[in-house]
């Protein structure tokens, strides 16, 4: 990728990171069959999108301090059994591999610190 092509950390392109890494989620052997159970594997569907916009609205609110998301990022991975230390480092490695795909150094290394503080936030929680 072109350095070009290297973008700041905003709101506008918090949905690019969002749309970008749910697919590679999707294809994940890890990962997909979480969101699969919960949301079915056609990400253009009523589901996938509602959730799409949910995450892009949790993002701008961890990130950037916005104040649209008001929902408990926890309370959906309550429910979900199986979730595992494997898991969570599989969703950060994916993760992380977007953020440097679609944003400069300095907003990686933040998006990339903040989702990890999130990541021990819920294994902690969760108890894994």
């Amino acid at each position: 990728m072109s350095k070009e092509l290297y973008k700041s950390m905003n709101a506008e392109n918090m949905e690019e990171l969002v749309h970008a890494f749910y697919p590679k989620v999707l294809k994940d052997p890890i990962l997909a069959p979480f969101f699969i159970a919960k949301l079915g594997d056609n990400i253009e569907s009523s589901g996938w999108k509602a959730h799409l916009k949910l995450i892009v609205e949790f993002w701008k609110f961890a990130a950037l301090g916005y104040d649209e998301y008001t929902n408990n990022p926890l309370t959906p991975h309550l429910a979900m059994e199986g979730l595992s230390r494997e898991a969570f480092g599989q969703w950060l490695r994916l993760f992380h591999e977007t953020v440097y795909e679609i944003y400069e150094p300095f907003a990686g290394d933040y998006l990339k610190d903040k989702s990890l503080d999130i990541a021990e936030n819920f294994m902690r929680k969760l108890e894994i």
